[in-house]
């Protein structure tokens, strides 16, 4: 992007008490194709936040270019699991599970955190995507105990996979740890955006089987009631949708191979969706009744407290 670029302005989420503002939210978003070009934006695009759990589709392409699935016999089901933020529910855990007792593999390997109500890692929300590296581990004779190490071949993998996406060097970027314990990146909205171009662009098999297994099984990726299981199950599989923590949400609409990418500066969740129901309207990826629907269980948050987005992407 020139420096001399006039930069669009921000979006602006209002939270409403009885139509008095009580609270500000500043999203930034950008809307990108496979090759990084903005199309659209709303604030910087340049601003680089880490892309946190919406990472996981990529780190998936390491079980699926691997020949991990076809190895053990994993189903699209396994895939979706794989790139889940999960709700810890009976069948999402036992999902994560099967991914491991296909591939032979103790359910004391996974390093992911127990959460503090349950008994098991595998009610953990990043279980599967654990769960998909140890089986990649397994398949490929690499060690099971240090699989969330960056210098570990299976972290080296998944970083390659997503450079060549973006058409970096892997040194080039900036890794920590997510609270899962395994590597995610640190990179700027105008990189999700593109990487989400690539998921939704139907020019690559092992992206277009993840895209697949996350709008068919869309209940598996994050939960009943969750923002990217009802966008996708009410979409019937034409958009791609993936949840990260501290206000990134990244989405892409299938055989487009346009991205879109949504970072709330302060981290608040209730924003981003806000924000990705009014530019999926903008940008037509949604019919006003879906919208409607998402709405009603996004927006209004209360018989007293609603959302109100004030902003829009602009052209570049």
């Amino acid at each position: 992007m020139s420096r001399n670029f006039s930069v669009p302005p921000a979006i602006t989420v209002h939270l409403l008490r009885e139509g008095i503002i009580e609270s500000c939210h500043e999203v930034e978003a950008v809307l990108c194709d496979r090759r990084g070009r903005i199309r659209m934006a709303a604030g910087m695009p340049d601003s680089s936040a880490f892309i946190r759990s919406a990472l996981k589709p990529f780190q998936a392409l390491a079980i699926v270019g691997t020949g991990t699935l076809e190895a053990y016999g994993l189903s699209d089901r396994d895939l979706a699991i794989c790139c889940a933020s999960h709700d810890g529910s009976i069948p999402q855990a036992r999902q994560a599970f099967h991914i491991l007792w296909r591939s032979g593999v103790e359910t004391s390997a996974l390093r992911c955190p127990t959460p503090s109500d349950q008994l098991s890692p595998l009610n953990h929300n990043c279980s599967g995507k654990h769960a998909g590296m140890l089986a990649v581990c397994q398949q490929c004779n690499w060690s099971t105990r240090e699989y969330m190490d960056p210098k570990h071949p299976v972290q080296q993998l998944i970083l390659k996979k997503i450079a060549e996406c973006l058409g970096l060097p892997p040194a080039e970027l900036i890794g920590a740890r997510d609270d899962c314990g395994v590597p995610t990146y640190y990179m700027q909205i105008r990189q999700m955006a593109a990487l989400y171009a690539h998921l939704s662009g139907g020019d690559r098999l092992d992206m277009e089987r993840i895209t697949r297994a996350m709008t068919h099984y869309p209940e598996l990726v994050a939960g009943e009631g969750q923002f990217d299981t009802e966008l996708m199950r009410l979409t019937e599989g034409t958009l791609v949708s993936k949840s990260g923590a501290e206000g990134v949400q990244c989405l892409g609409q299938l055989g487009q191979g346009l991205g879109l990418a949504i970072k709330v500066k302060d981290g608040a969740k209730r924003a981003k969706y806000a924000v990705a129901i009014r530019l999926l309207q903008q940008l037509g990826w949604i019919q006003p009744a879906i919208a409607q629907q998402l709405a009603e269980q996004f927006l209004s948050l209360s018989s007293v407290k609603r959302l109100e987005v004030v902003g829009d992407l602009a052209m570049v």
